[in-house]
């Protein structure tokens, strides 16, 4: 099983209709299956893994 690292949590919003009637949503972060060098698989937010890649060079 994946391990979660991010300390990140979903973002609660609120959706609004065209006759502006609003109802609570929530926004849940964009988590994805890695395996890292070491082999252990991590689940990390898409923006983490880029900032991951972009610091590999």
């Amino acid at each position: 099983m994946a391990i979660n690292l991010t300390n990140r949590k979903p973002n609660f919003a609120k959706k609004r209709s065209h006759a502006l009637n609003t109802s609570p949503k929530k926004q849940k972060l964009n988590l994805q299956t890695v395996k890292l060098e070491n082999g252990k698989k991590v689940r990390l937010s898409t923006k983490e893994i880029k900032t991951l890649k972009k610091n590999e060079k």
